[in-house]
């Protein structure tokens, strides 16, 4: 089988499978495993390469008035690798190719490859998309395998946290400038790493939010993880916050308990590595594992 992956969580899926080297195209994102870096890239991104998170998000927007996408494929490069499966997803209109480029790019093929659109909302829909990936390539007992790998790991994290009575106030922000709460499944993993979320909700998108809004919400733990962006990329932005009106007042800041992540590679990439994100939220959320820290 060739297998085109339109998603850095979906190449790291195919390559948890067993199957790195049914992979004949990638996206121009796909970092991981880090041998996947030297197979053709099928994607570029419309984006400048120094521009701001205020240019950034201003050109998303601009993307969603319009439909104008920020990421295009390469259609000759398709040709050339003669996919069976493309793996894609309708989930985000900004974070890959745009669908009907992808169906453009297919009607040029002699044989029509298998599309899978992957839309994961939450944690068990992206285990779920492993299995259907499995299903997909004829690895179902390898998928099994690794699903009960990754479920123990999830449930050896929720064990731990049942066991601590305080619940400290979290908020992963997903983006800086301007802030953005988070959305999806990663409030859903401040919840299972025994905190919660103040202003994010679980299974719907991630949304602007005024930054009184975080102020009043003051949260114990504030742990940032910007949507594409590493941590030393992140931390470029921190200053942005710390001019913010009330930052210095806030509970995370006065505990230094403020947390800049990898947001690319981890919480805002739904694959086996979201199980690394609900483990690194536990370790942030709890750092003492006998739960004995006073709020």
């Amino acid at each position: 089988m060739r297998i085109v992956s339109l998603l850095p969580s979906a190449t790291e899926m195919v390559c948890a499978l067993g199957l790195r080297q049914s992979l004949v195209g990638v996206t121009h994102e796909c970092d991981f495993p880090a041998d996947v870096r030297k197979l053709p890239a099928v994607t570029r991104s419309l984006l400048p390469a120094d521009a701001s998170s205020s240019e950034i998000d201003t050109l998303v927007r601009e993307q969603v008035q319009t439909s104008n996408a920020l990421y295009s494929l390469d259609t000759e490069t398709i040709q050339d690798v003669q996919p069976d499966l493309i793996i894609t997803q309708a989930l985000c209109d900004v974070c890959a190719v745009a669908e009907s480029e992808v169906n453009a790019a297919i009607r040029t093929l002699p044989k029509p490859p298998q599309v899978l659109n992957l839309e994961p909302r939450n944690l068990a829909d992206v285990l779920d998309c492993l299995r259907v990936i499995g299903i997909a390539t004829g690895t179902e007992l390898q998928a099994n395998r690794v699903l009960s790998q990754l479920e123990n790991r999830i449930a050896a994290v929720v064990q731990r946290s049942e066991k601590i009575q305080h619940k400290p106030r979290t908020m992963v922000l997903e983006w800086i400038d301007p802030p953005f709460s988070a959305g999806h499944w990663n409030p859903e993993l401040v919840e299972l790493a025994g905190g919660v979320e103040v202003v994010g909700v679980a299974g719907q998108r991630s949304v602007t939010v005024e930054w009184k809004k975080v102020v009043e919400a003051d949260p114990e733990v504030l742990v940032i993880a910007c949507c594409g962006f590493d941590i030393e990329r992140s931390k470029e932005d921190l200053p942005i916050l710390q001019r913010s009106a009330g930052w210095q007042n806030l509970r995370c800041v006065k505990d230094q308990r403020v947390h800049i992540v990898d947001g690319s590679s981890y919480f805002n990439r739904p694959g086996p590595r979201l199980v690394d994100s609900l483990e690194i939220l536990a370790s942030l959320i709890h750092p003492d594992p006998t739960g004995s820290s006073k709020p």
